[in-house]
């Protein structure tokens, strides 16, 4: 019994952020035990699951799991990603698959998120914090980023905490965006995104049109290890076999 996990980036047309996708999975491999990692995209990029997946075959498994790096259980989780996965069991039999979970709400990213607006603000009951998220119709995803949202409210001084969407959902980030144009207190947006890309680049657009000084653009989440933590708590629950813990925190 070989066991491989295979890794599922979004992907994007900004080489950076595919860059940045990668940079983050090999820093994860280094505690994840399986003999055999290998990296893959769901669209604009490559390798495609199905080429990463015959290579993982290729190296001899004879079980894979494959891993989302998805902040939130949208149609990708559900079934863009299922359905690539079931093309590479009708292609390969034989082989055992097992399938992650996406991120979801983890305390590591509430954590992830007061972070990055500590480093932006300082914390007090006059400031408001607006959560954007890339934006889905599915009923679960604004669930779950609301209740990331009220965790930060309620793990902080913060006046408010918000949520807004890039596409697909209300309320818009434009709508919130000009909801708050004039504002006299701090008001911080952060980016619940895990790279680059042309999302960001537009929201720093937009953002820099208000030439309001108290309305601040955080960082996106990125590299931060809170993050890596939470995505190795993913990947374990995934690789959970036998009673043995085949992705740990510590070398």
């Amino acid at each position: 019994m070989k066991h491989a996990v295979l890794y599922v980036c979004h992907g994007s047309r900004v080489e950076k952020a595919r860059e940045e996708a990668v940079s983050f999975i090999k820093r994860c491999q280094k505690h994840v035990k399986a003999g055999i990692q290998e990296i893959s995209f769901l669209e604009l990029a490559s390798p495609s699951i199905e080429e990463g997946f015959a290579v993982c075959v290729e190296r001899g498994a004879t079980h894979i799991t494959v891993v989302p790096l998805l902040l939130l259980t949208a149609v990708h989780a559900k079934k863009d990603i299922p359905d690539e996965i079931q093309t590479c069991r009708d292609a390969y039999p034989h082989i055992h698959v097992n399938y992650g979970r996406p991120i979801g709400v983890h305390d590591k990213m509430v954590e992830s998120v007061i972070k990055k607006i500590e480093e932006s603000i300082s914390i007090d009951s006059s400031a408001v914090a607006i959560l954007i998220g890339r934006g889905s119709s599915d009923p679960d995803v604004q669930r779950d980023f609301d209740n990331i949202a009220a965790l930060v409210h309620r793990r902080t001084t913060l006046g408010e905490v918000r949520t807004c969407y890039l596409t697909a959902a209300s309320p818009s980030f434009t709508e919130t965006l000009e909801s708050v144009r004039y504002s006299d207190k701090n008001v911080i947006f952060i980016p619940y995104l895990l790279f680059t890309g042309l999302l960001m680049k537009g929201i720093e657009k937009e953002i820099g049109r208000t030439k309001n000084d108290q309305i601040i653009l955080g960082n996106y989440l990125g590299y931060d290890p809170l993050v890596e933590e939470a995505f190795l708590d993913r990947i374990n629950e995934s690789l959970w076999i036998k009673g043995e813990d085949y992705a740990s925190c510590h070398d």
